[in-house]
């Protein structure tokens, strides 16, 4: 079991076709990979990992043993993984991947840590388990440095770094603009919404939607549920977000208002406690409930589970939970409901994410001993590479700057 754990080991073969499919629209991801191939670029290197196991994140890795390292890779929320993917990218590929999905804390927290023993040169995390664990094990001697997929893991990492206590370089993937502006927005939109549907079988049009958060993530959210017929509210903390948000034409008000309103709750702010018992207490019978932000901390999913009379499974993903006097139904048990629900983000869009992750984990073995103890964003010109690249792979051309504009863009004399 120490060179991998997965459900099922003859489930490789759907996982395989799957992998394959999410190949096909992953052509940046795939350019790269023969890159990787040819140059072997992480040659002697050993990459942890924890991420969604997804055939997106099968890709990934895919690539980077390819060019030469050894991967390690566990989930990032127990709920998530995919064991067809999971059996795939041991028996097919020779990866050591480390998860189960609807494992429970125990087991999840126990991939984790086999995977930070593996003495990782690099590690990729998405939310941040694993970049704690390491430093709080000691286990960070070896790490050259380290990237971070989400907002959660950010902001986790810059308290770190604040704190004094970062002990190696991040890259904080998660503020590329190849990656927020289209996985945040476009990811995180169709595919909350892809898992309340899976879940619920719910006709969203006519439905209130109330949406906590008002980030690229929330945008995406709105966007997507005003696209199926919704009306929806956002709350937010942020004044300038909660005015933008009123303007693009939504009704914003405080939880404590919107909770009595609301059809279905959508949280995707990565904070804590953000629908409370109290608002709960407020909402109409039968609501549903579903988390998008990273960790199952932003619904009080343990005040739920402690106070409630009755709770049952009534579909896949989906409890009915007897509370206060009514049904409210929770979507994966306030998990992230688009990856444990659904299949998490579309190929198309994690190609970029995932770009993102492949060089910026190059960047730091190529400037290894030289960066501090920092988050650092992408370098630029990794970002523009990567969004170059995505256009080249859909067959879209752009104009270039003649010499003339070059030379009016760096110049001040010429006006009126």
């Amino acid at each position: 079991m120490d060179k991998y754990k997965v459900k099922d080991l003859s489930l490789n073969k759907l996982g395989k076709k799957r992998i394959e499919w999410a190949k096909t629209r992953m052509g940046v991801l795939s350019y790269l990979s023969e890159e990787f191939e040819k140059d072997k670029v992480f040659k002697g290197i050993r990459i942890s990992a924890s991420l969604h196991i997804t055939t997106e994140t099968a890709n990934l890795v895919i690539a980077l043993k390819k060019g030469g390292a050894d991967v390690y890779l566990a989930p990032s929320n127990p709920l998530s993984t995919q064991d067809d993917v999971a059996a795939s990218l041991v028996s097919d590929y020779g990866i050591a991947v480390f998860g189960i999905k609807g494992e429970s804390n125990e087991s999840y927290y126990e991939n984790i840590k086999t995977v930070a023993h593996k003495k990782p040169h690099i590690i990729l995390d998405d939310g941040g388990d694993l970049t704690n664990y390491v430093h709080s094990s000691g286990l960070y001697k070896d790490i050259i440095g380290g990237t971070e997929e989400t907002t959660t893991g950010v902001i986790r990492l810059k308290a770190m770094e604040r704190d004094g206590v970062l002990k190696f370089p991040v890259i904080a993937v998660n503020d590329a603009h190849t990656k927020y502006l289209f996985d945040n927005r476009y990811g995180t939109g169709q595919s909350t919404l892809d898992g309340i549907i899976r879940a619920t079988n719910l006709l969203i049009a006519g439905k209130t939607v109330v949406v906590a958060g008002y980030g690229w993530c929330g945008k995406g959210v709105v966007m997507r549920a005003k696209g199926l017929g919704a009306r929806v509210i956002v709350t937010e903390v942020d004044p300038v977000r909660a005015l933008e948000a009123y303007m693009d034409g939504n009704e914003v008000m405080k939880m404590e208002d919107a909770a009595k309103l609301g059809d279905i709750f959508i949280t995707v702010t990565g904070d804590k406690h953000v629908i409370t018992l109290e608002h709960i207490k407020r909402m109409k019978d039968g609501v549903i409930l579903a988390n998008s932000g990273h960790f199952d901390v932003e619904i009080d999913v343990k005040g739920i589970y402690k106070n409630m009379a009755e709770r049952e499974q009534i579909r896949a993903g989906l409890e009915k939970i007897h509370i206060f006097n009514k049904d409210i139904y929770l979507i994966a048990q306030g998990r992230l409901c688009n990856l444990s629900a659904a299949e998490g983000h579309p190929s198309e869009v994690m190609d970029m994410s995932f770009a993102n992750q492949a060089l910026s984990a190059k960047f730091l073995l190529e400037n290894r001993g030289k960066l501090e103890n920092r988050v650092y964003k992408i370098p630029e010109e990794i970002d523009r590479h990567i969004a170059s690249l995505k256009l080249k792979t859909l067959g879209v051309e752009i104009d270039t700057l003649t010499q003339e504009q070059v030379k009016y863009l760096n110049s001040y004399k010429e006006g009126t």
